[in-house]
């Protein structure tokens, strides 16, 4: 070849096959091979419900993928579709025991296909099936999920249904073999004693239809195997904070507290950590449906973020989960995209108020002004002091009406909430309590003068955030507004320079949505927020907040890609307790044991590290 005018040598270019010849890239995978276990799952079930099509050459196709090991039996085809849909799920997340399970099943389809239908064509498809999962094996190597008893509950709940429904359709789909004509109840009961190994009262011809019987005995069973297998498997312990990392966590804070206002609520108590190589930062996350949630921006110093990201993605990708992050600052959003090549998208602002420009002086605090001037005049006082200056008593008496006020029955919040009042672990905090005594002849409340309270959390040495807001429902309106205007007038006698109220959902979308000149599409999802709003706080929040002139810092979601999105949503309404699941599928509360892998892995690559929760 000769030299390109600019000088500069040409180079021989490899030739490389087109990409439909090079077969699936390998991250697909997982997801090609769930879908092909769903399909051949729900084949294998309709061949089992209808024998008629196990003769078909539709059915002939499904034979060649994991567990069809013999489309001659029914029962067995009804057993191989569910475990089948069982198993797609667990492909498609790249489980290693998914992958173990479809390699120890196609040996047994090919060999049944040999024996049973002398079927060379179909024998050696399922091994290039097979040789084809073991060659992307790397790509199944997530670790199973921690076991849950609600799982194995729900198991038995949900594919003993499912059984009984698809036994039911059985013992309909044979009406020429039956003698006479069984009643429905009588179908019922035939079913239900055939999930146990026993004979109904339904009548065949010529004694006993096996298909029937064989059918129902083997769902029966696979109903209380796998049942038996989610309950008794080994258990993979759910991190949870330790007191180890809790002390570590401190430490972080007291140097770097002061940079995020979300930072204490890494304390939560149902929340784990990574930390980094060198243990100068961590991140803080909780594990939803799947979804590997993470709060705030990360603690610790700010250069060695990466190295506490790393650690975050490296434990999503060993147990597949999704990695997510909400409510992030700008700063936080940055060091995530850049390192993990994740989308960030806005969230919403939180409200900051600077106690030195602070004042109810002025045009724009009239009406707050006014507000708290006529409570004040309805006999009410506040009072505003750190938790550790509280004796036990009022502090018990304080908790226990924060708990009577709440309106929902669990606690909720989760990225700015910290759970607790505390004055052993917390006594930094502040809380400030509004109190009317009661008029002369009347009996005081269940909780004395206490009529409303705050509760706030330290950042940094010079900074609260507010974490809890409570008031008796019987008090004026406006309890609030008092209790925070109080705290911020308390502030420079407890050293305290800035104050962080709520958070405000899509704040600036309500804000530029009402304006003059604002576009179609911008009018029509601020209509859409303000509808949203009869359910969840989200216009409120917003102006509840603007009343108290603050400056506003934006605040985003980091998620990896769109499709994600929902998901991500559904796991954050979860974790801030305004998704609520039934009680029996509550996850429950596991010990605070680490997670070993983890452990074994960081050791290996850098010696004596740290622990993770």
């Amino acid at each position: 070849m000769s030299d390109r005018l600019d000088g500069e040598k040409s180079e021989k270019v490899a030739w490389s096959a087109p990409r439909w010849l090079r077969g699936p890239r390998p991250s697909s995978v997982p997801g090609l091979v769930g879908t092909a276990g769903v399909v051949v799952g729900l084949l294998n079930l309709v061949a089992g419900l209808f024998p008629r099509f196990r003769h078909s050459r539709v059915h002939a196709v499904a034979e060649v993928l994991p567990g069809a090991v013999s489309p001659l039996a029914a029962s067995a085809s009804l057993v191989v579709g569910i475990l089948l849909l069982l198993l797609a799920h667990g492909l498609k997340r790249r489980k290693r025991r998914a992958w173990v399970a479809a390699v120890a099943l196609l040996p047994v389809g090919i060999a049944a296909q040999l024996v049973y239908r002398h079927s060379v064509v179909g024998a050696v498809l399922s091994l290039v099936l097979l040789a084809f999962l073991l060659r992307h094996r790397k790509e199944f190597a997530a670790l199973p999920d921690p076991r849950s008893r609600w799982k194995a509950l729900a198991n038995l709940v949900v594919l003993g249904g499912v059984s009984f429904g698809l036994g039911l359709v059985i013992v309909s789909s044979h009406p020429h073999k039956t003698i006479g004509s069984p009643s429905f109840g009588e179908r019922v009961e035939h079913v239900l004693w055939g999930l146990f190994g026993f004979e109904g009262p339904v009548s065949y011809t010529g004694g006993v239809d096996y298909t029937v019987g064989y059918s129902l005995g083997a769902l029966g069973l696979l109903t209380v195997a796998t049942t038996a297998y989610l309950a008794f498997r080994p258990e993979h312990p759910v991190a949870r904070l330790t007191d180890e990392d809790e002390r570590r966590l401190r430490e972080l804070l007291d140097r770097h507290g002061a940079r995020d206002s979300l930072g204490y609520f890494a304390l939560r108590r149902d929340k784990s950590a990574v930390f980094s190589p060198t243990g100068k930062a961590a991140v803080c996350y909780r594990v939803i449906s799947g979804v590997m949630l993470a709060s705030g921006d990360p603690i610790g110093d700010v250069e060695a973020w990466p190295g506490a990201i790393e650690r975050f993605m490296e434990e999503a990708r060993a147990h597949s989960w999704t990695p997510a992050v909400t409510g992030c600052s700008e700063t936080g959003g940055q060091v995530w995209t850049r390192e993990t090549g994740m989308d960030a998208l806005e969230l919403g602002d939180e409200a900051i108020v600077d106690v030195a420009d602070f004042t109810l002086s002025g045009r724009a605090m009239r009406n707050v002004r006014q507000m708290v001037k006529r409570i004040e005049r309805n006999g009410y006082t506040t009072r505003v002091r750190r938790v550790r200056d509280l004796d036990p008593e009022e502090l018990d008496r304080i908790q226990r009406a924060a708990n009577a006020w709440r309106d929902t029955d669990t606690e909720r919040g989760f990225s700015m909430a910290l759970g607790r009042i505390d004055a052993g672990a917390d006594g930094d905090a502040v809380i400030a309590t509004a109190h009317q005594a009661p008029a002369e002849g009347d009996e005081p409340g269940p909780f004395g003068d206490l009529k409303a309270m705050q509760h706030f959390v330290p950042w940094g040495r010079d900074g609260i955030s507010l974490e809890l807001m409570r008031r008796d429902r019987a008090a004026d309106p406006g309890m609030n507004e008092l209790l925070i205007v109080a705290a911020l007038q308390a502030a420079p006698e407890l050293d305290i320079a800035r104050v962080s109220l709520n958070f405000a959902v899509f704040r600036s979308s309500l804000e530029r949505g009402e304006k003059l000149g604002a576009g179609p599409v911008l009018r029509v999802w601020r209509g859409t927020l303000i509808f949203l709003s009869r359910w969840y706080q989200i216009e409120s929040l917003y102006k509840f907040n603007d009343k108290f002139q603050p400056r506003w810092e934006p605040r985003f979601v980091v998620f990896r890609n769109s499709r994600d999105i929902p998901r991500i949503g559904l796991a954050t309404l979860q974790a801030e307790g305004y998704l609520e699941l039934p009680r029996v599928l509550r996850r429950r509360k596991a010990a605070s044991r680490p997670c070993a892998h983890v452990d074994e892995a960081v050791e290996a690559a850098a010696g004596s590290l740290e622990k993770v929760a």
